[in-house]
């Protein structure tokens, strides 16, 4: 798979620019955002209406709003020095299962690659808080593209978090 976009990475760029200048007032406003439906999260269109692309299909658009608020509530970014180690949710949730109880970890993360579209959000806002709980980072960059193909031709995105998950065992 390609890496994600310039514009992607520009987009979680702006997110992590919000979370190092401290900026409460939008960080508070994309955390709302969490377990919301896009038309019920106002609040949020500043920060996510300028990077949505022009002619960007419904789901595609819904990735932005639901990293945003993630990326928001977990602020646990992988961090410039670690960009070698850039990688998928399967690899962060590998690092996860490195510090609790793999088998409950990997029952969620099956859970999470069996899921829909429309249940992936509710999947992801567990798995996300699951590694807040223990401080692991995520490539939110990463995550956007991936949202944005969950339901690609041959799931690759979820042969590669599974590949990444496994093959860290």
């Amino acid at each position: 798979m390609r890496p994600p976009t310039e514009h992607e990475r520009a987009f979680v760029g702006f997110l992590v620019e919000l979370v190092e200048n401290g900026d409460r007032a939008a960080l508070a406003a994309l955390r709302r955002g969490v377990g919301k439906r896009v038309g019920e999260m106002a609040e949020l269109y500043p920060y996510v209406v300028p990077w949505v692309p022009q002619g960007a299909r419904a789901w595609e658009e819904e990735a932005y709003y639901l990293v945003a608020a993630l990326l928001a509530w977990h602020q646990g970014s992988w961090r410039g020095d670690d960009e070698h180690k850039r990688t998928n949710l399967g690899a962060s949730l590998a690092r996860l299962a490195e510090k609790v109880q793999r088998g409950s970890i990997e029952r969620r993360f099956i859970a999470l690659l069996n899921c829909h579209r429309e249940d992936l959000p509710q999947h992801l806002r567990h798995a996300i808080g699951l590694l807040k709980s223990k401080e692991v980072p995520v490539d939110w960059a990463r995550l956007l593209y991936d949202v944005k193909g969950w339901e690609w031709e041959g799931r690759p995105v979820q042969r590669e978090w599974a590949r990444a998950f496994w093959g860290s065992a």
